[in-house]
């Protein structure tokens, strides 16, 4: 009889499926319409524009702001003050305690914890029940964009496992009786996930989910869905690795494809890919397709809909209005006086560098969320992630960004044959004391297991590659007024022993490319062996 049961439990399951697949190709194809509308990415923002001003112009500080909510663009622009955590955090916590209405109309009962980087100030996000709809649409959305690029729906058709960070939420004690949560934004979309995603295609499943020691967690994993039929794999690359590294010594299979033949998508986003792509590759098998995201906390920004040079599709119809300052313009310091100098969608270049400004349903206003974005083409919509704001490399004047180290050591590491294990850079400043005349950078890398590369070639590799990108970098070297970089090995594990004494270990949690300043590089010190 259990024999029986057994089986029919089986068909009903897999004729569910063919009905989630059904649905996703369904699915597809309206999206699919969508892209087609290459225009229309501007006229989407501007309805969204007007239907989070109708929801702002009935909350406390949107009144207080004086949003109106048949108000034009130019008012909005005019009348609303740029915005960073700390200019909103009073309100946000004003939230916590259970006050209704005050950046969004009703009460928010999730706030995301995120801290940008390691090395950054805690906040606490709302994502109240119109942000959960849009994490929701925006990432069907973005799978449907794979699918597209696909030409199938198959990947629908197995199950899809997200390596994020523990789904256990914490109670907030502020706003009794009205119970609110925090937590990790994976772990808040995870408690709230559609039925039939938890019972179709969500892994690792709750319980495991919910572990929070990471290594304990990798180990459940692995052995929850090496005999799972896994389609799809998400999550930070690192992490990844370590994952397809207890795969392996669990089952003794190599690649993934061979613990999972099905396996067709691998998604990330959160930190570039270049430095990591040559092993997850390797890791993984050939057959799998990469498919690159763009989430924040703050919203579900963009993802890929065609080959990686094209960049990432901004998702302009998916409820959250975005504007974006010239990363010129940008002064912290007089953010409240910036508004004027921010552009809607249809105001961007190509080949630009700008400060992505978000305007969300959870009732962030034209909040500055510190990633800058340039766009590849604005017809399409598409850009690519540049780097944070504070995470600038700029103490001499040379204003490199993140992505341009990372691109820089992931060729540098292809030439050597090594492996990036972890990275960051730190200015070294002038020590006449020590006999140190002029500033230079210090890059501060972790190899995997092998020889990597002996220090002062790479640093010669790196400062090449530099300056082949960057022309403040080349004008500060060949003007004298930047000496060579400087490259320092660490051992293995030096990144992980840092990221741990931080509580920063697993997850989402990523480290920081690079600073202005000294902070994690000095603490770094603490921790080599």
């Amino acid at each position: 009889m259990s024999a029986v049961a057994d089986s029919r439990g089986r068909w009903v399951e897999a004729g569910l499926k063919r009905v989630v697949a059904f649905g996703a190709a369904l699915q597809t194809a309206r999206v699919v319409r969508r892209l087609r509308r290459a225009d229309g990415a501007v006229a989407a923002q501007e309805k969204a524009r007007r239907e989070l001003c109708r929801g702002l112009a009935a909350s406390s500080c949107g009144r207080e702001q004086g949003i109106v909510a048949s108000g034009c663009y130019e008012d909005f622009r005019t009348r609303v003050a740029l915005h960073d955590y700390e200019a909103l955090a009073p309100a946000i916590e004003r939230m916590k305690r259970g006050e209704a209405d005050v950046l969004w109309p009703g009460r928010c009962a999730y706030y995301a914890v995120s801290s940008g980087t390691t090395a950054g100030r805690t906040k606490f996000l709302p994502v109240n029940r119109e942000m959960l709809a849009h994490f929701r649409r925006a990432g069907l959305d973005s799978l449907c964009f794979y699918a597209h690029r696909a030409g199938s729906t198959r990947v629908f058709r197995g199950r899809h496992l997200f390596l994020g960070g523990s789904t256990t939420l914490t109670p907030l004690p502020e706003p009794a009786p009205f119970p609110a949560w925090s937590g990790d934004l994976s772990g808040i979309t995870a408690v709230n996930l559609p039925r039939w995603v938890e019972n179709f295609l969500y892994e690792p499943g709750r319980d495991i989910s919910q572990v929070a020691d990471w290594p304990t967690k990798i180990r459940a994993i692995a052995a929850r869905t090496a005999r799972r039929d896994i389609t799809l794999l998400a999550g930070i690359p690192s992490w990844l690795l370590i994952l397809a590294a207890e795969l392996r010594a669990q089952t003794g299979q190599w690649p993934l494809q061979s613990v999972w033949p099905n396996l067709e998508c691998l998604v990330h986003g959160g930190v570039p890919l270049a430095p990591f792509e040559a092993e997850l590759r390797a890791d993984i098998g050939p057959g799998v397709n990469f498919h690159e995201v763009y989430p924040a906390s703050e919203g579900f920004i963009a993802a890929q809909d065609d080959e990686p040079a094209a960049g990432l599709r901004l998702l302009a119809d998916a409820g959250i209005f975005y504007e974006f300052l010239p990363l010129t313009s940008y002064d912290p310091a007089r953010l409240a006086d910036l508004g004027g100098e921010a552009v809607p969608l249809s105001g961007v270049r190509p080949g630009v560098d700008y400060v992505l400004i978000m305007t969300t349903p959870a009732g962030l206003c034209r909040y500055v969320i510190g990633d800058v974005v340039r766009f590849i083409s604005t017809t399409p919509a598409r850009l690519v992630y540049v780097g944070r704001t504070r995470l600038q490399l700029s103490a001499f004047g040379e204003h490199v960004i993140e992505r341009e180290l990372t691109e820089a050591i992931a060729v540098v590491a292809r030439s050597r044959q090594a492996r990036v294990a972890n990275f960051h850079v730190a200015p070294l400043f002038v020590d006449a004391a020590a006999g140190v005349t002029r500033g230079r950078h210090e890059w501060w890398i972790e190899w995997k297991a092998g020889p990597g590369a002996e220090p002062a070639a790479c640093a010669r590799d790196l400062d090449t590659e530099l300056q082949a990108r960057n022309d403040d970098y080349l004008a500060k070297r060949q003007g004298g007024g930047l000496a060579a970089p400087v490259v320092r090995l660490v051992p293995e594990g030096t990144f992980e022993r840092w990221l741990r004494s931080r509580g920063k270990w697993g997850g989402q949690n990523k480290v920081p490319r690079c600073r202005s300043d000294r902070e994690v590089a000095d603490d770094l010190a603490r921790f080599v062996r």
